[in-house]
């Protein structure tokens, strides 16, 4: 799931915006640069444990010497030592892994945390984790191979190696490999049913994803724009498998892995010891869970250790280990986010090369320093990768628990103690400092063209400009948190109290108004980061004919919950249900979309970066009295479909037919009694209170009893006809 960056958005926006509305369910599981609020925190233990080894690269071969000479990068090595610690101890990590490689030899390798809660033993350098988007660097390491060799060239179109590929918008024929690669295809986003699973390898994600393209629409006009998209790499490993007719994890193995020794490096359908990962946890469940797989492989499902990561980053080197060319590695590098629409060319932690997060990586960007970066997140891991292709160097970071940006900053304080340590830079430059800005006049003309509603991934904002030069924001979803204001400056931008964040409105050559947000964030103990982003759209509102309102206002209220994810699904760790309800002056949205007839609402986000990420229409629909509704991919039904679970002291519970949760509500009867269920194999039940969180899960606590909480919901799951034998405790 999902990075957050720590800019205006967060410390401003946020604030005034509802953190209720989520893409899907009540998870919005992203993988890569930007993660919304995850409800699955760890307490971080106060514990610490560090390694140290040498490992040196030469021309794929690695030969471990024996012991780490102290007189090397000792400064480099104190900063990353107290900066994991911190990760461990100040934010939400639970382990840290870091390892730094200088020249084909990996001069500094550490931990900080512990392998897992029940057993404090100290973590290795061979502790394996979930790499999250940073998997997206392999495979478009895999395609380049290809574009190598001739089998791939980077502006054909997608359909011209995929004979299958289609979508319900003609416009897919004009998506091209780059656009893959570069986020700029336009598809929707993240195609994650049955995807992030607990203890399962299941592939049906990857083996049914060219018919869900099927059913889908495309959000741009391939090319028109770069915005994080994991479905693009997704499409780029079966890009890969139809290519070199081989199996994505078999070509990664021995294309990558093999050759260079990286034997920490595996996919959820590799076979290793699933102990070897670092230990994750849920709120409300004491145990360990089962090993994360991300079954989406090319977009976030590998595998692997900072080391091992190391090792790899030495494809992108000057220094380079040859598995692909420099012409290659000089393409991946290009600024592929200037082919459309972006913001203007400055200090910034993303801009889109091919796979990388970031190619002109700030605060490498102020010493003229080239600098590659990818983050990745899943549900429960976090990683970076940073590279100094012209330096020979690279830091990685993986953790459980915290956040690909935490992992980020602690990549480049690393790399910025070994450059000084080096004397490739003479000093560190201090954070920048702001000022408390001067405020100005604000130009009629301006008034009138950008105040108004704008939207956001996560809701609506209503901006209020008055001519003495100050800016309002406020969101009419959440009035409660009040009203945020900034300041018109004479560069014309509008600027926080404090000079660290400014907003400047662009309109942008697809006649659409964007809100800009520049800004600098500290995170404390740890370093400094920004982002320069569109992260909101002016919009008029949505007015609805009186039969379309009526239709919709039937709805206000109710819940719909999800039938149609695995019994091992991640989605299954808090209530997966989604709400209707309106705000007044806004009942022509859905949540961020728009209400366009009596059962559908379609997303209108457009724009680069992470504006646009992860889209869904919803469209409601009756099936046997019920109503039911359909929200990328995914299958909801009304509590009204809901029976209340029976009080009889035995009886039996049959998943019907088309394999769908079986549903009920607790009722009075019920209430504070334990019952026992025997599971089918393949199967599981959940258990939820009135708030939706959860209660038990079978197939992480393996326990058969459980005790019904008042007005909670119970969930069976498993295959079509599977059956659940249920008795009352007498």
């Amino acid at each position: 799931m999902k990075r957050r960056i720590f800019t205006l958005s967060l410390s401003l926006i946020m604030l005034i915006c509802t953190s209720s509305i989520t893409a899907l369910a009540t998870n919005n599981t992203s993988i890569g640069p930007l993660t919304t609020k995850s409800v699955y925190g760890l307490l971080p233990e106060n514990l610490r444990t560090k390694t140290s080894g040498i490992v040196e690269l030469k021309k794929g071969n690695i030969n471990k010497a024996k012991s780490f000479s102290t007189n090397d990068y000792v400064d480099t090595k104190a900063v990353a030592e107290e900066k994991a610690f911190h990760m461990t101890t100040d934010y939400d990590s639970l382990s840290v892994q870091y390892a730094l490689i200088d020249n084909g030899k990996i001069v500094l390798s550490g931990n900080s945390g512990v392998y897992s809660k029940e057993n404090t033993k100290a973590l290795t350098s061979h502790s394996m984790y979930c790499i999250g988007s940073v998997s997206k660097m392999f495979v478009t390491t895999a395609v380049m191979k290809l574009v190598d060799s001739g089998k791939i060239k980077l502006d054909t179109p997608i359909t011209e190696y995929i004979k299958e590929f289609k979508m319900a918008d003609d416009r897919y024929k004009k998506i091209t490999v780059r656009m893959l690669l570069n986020h700029s295809s336009g598809l929707m986003g993240s195609s994650f049913s049955n995807t992030l699973l607990l203890g399962d390898n299941d592939t049906y994600s990857h083996d049914t994803f060219l018919d869900q393209l099927k059913l889908q629409r495309l959000k741009a006009e391939p090319g028109a724009y770069s915005v994080y998209c994991n479905d693009g790499f997704t499409l780029a490993q079966i890009l890969v498998e139809h290519v070199t007719g081989i199996d994505y994890t078999t070509y990664i193995t021995n294309t990558f892995a093999s050759p260079l020794k990286m034997d920490d490096t595996k996919t959820p359908v590799s076979k290793f010891d699933r102990d070897r990962l670092a230990k994750t946890y849920c709120n409300g469940i004491s145990s360990y869970l089962p090993a994360e797989n991300l079954n989406a492989i090319g977009a976030g499902g590998v595998y692997s250790s900072a080391e091992d990561l190391c090792t790899f980053a030495t494809t992108f080197t000057k220094n380079s280990n040859g598995i692909i060319s420099q012409n290659a590695i000089k393409a991946m590098e290009n600024k592929e986010y200037l082919n459309g629409i972006w913001t203007d060319d400055t200090d910034n932690t993303l801009g889109y090369g091919l796979g990388w997060d970031s190619v002109n990586l700030y605060p490498f960007n102020l010493y003229n320093i080239k600098a590659l970066s990818k983050d990745g997140d899943s549900m429960f891991y976090h990683s970076n990768l940073t590279v100094l292709p012209e330096q020979n160097m690279a830091v990685a970071v993986v953790t459980s628990g915290g956040s690909g940006s935490c992992n980020q900053v602690l990549a480049q304080e690393i790399l910025l103690a070994a450059l000084k340590e080096k004397g490739v830079i003479s000093k560190i430059k201090q954070d920048k400092t702001f000022v408390v800005p001067e405020k100005t006049t604000v130009p009629t003309e301006l008034v009138k063209k950008y105040e108004g509603l704008y939207i956001l991934p996560s809701g609506f904002i209503d901006i209020k400009i008055d001519k003495t030069g100050t800016l309002s924001l406020s969101s009419p979803q959440a009035p409660e948190n009040g009203t945020q204001t900034l300041v018109y400056t004479k560069d014309g931008t509008f600027v926080s109290s404090e000079g660290s964040a400014s907003l400047k409105f662009v309109e942008e050559t697809n006649g659409k108004i964007y809100m800009k947000q520049t800004g600098y964030q500290s995170l404390k103990l740890l370093g400094q980061t920004t982002s320069n982003l569109y992260i909101a759209q002016k919009e008029n509102v949505n007015k609805l004919t009186d039969s379309v309102s009526e239709a919709w206002a039937k709805r206000e209220g109710k819940k719909y919950f999800l039938l149609d994810e695995k019994y091992s699904s991640i989605f299954m760790l808090s209530c997966p249900k989604i709400q209707v309800s309106f705000t007044k002056g806004l009942e022509g949205y859905f949540r961020s979309d728009k209400i366009v007839d009596n059962n559908s609402a379609v997303a209108i986000l457009d724009g680069p970066g992470m504006l646009s990420r992860d889209l869904v229409d919803y469209t409601f629909y009756k099936k046997d009295k019920f109503e039911y509704l359909n929200a990328g991919g995914f299958t909801y039904v009304e509590e009204d479909a809901i029976e209340t679970f029976p009080t009889k002291n035995k009886f039996t519970c049959t998943i019907n037919k088309e394999g769908y949760g079986r549903w009920y509500k607790i009722g009075n009867q019920s209430t504070d009694k334990e019952i026992t269920v025997k599971i089918p194999k393949k199967a599981a039940f959940a258990v939820y209170d009135s708030k939706g969180d959860l209660v038990n899960d079978s197939l992480i606590t393996r326990t058969e009893k459980v005790t019904l909480p008042k007005d909670g919901r119970i969930v069976f799951l498993g295959d079509a006809l599977a059956e659940f034998n249920i008795e009352y405790k007498e």
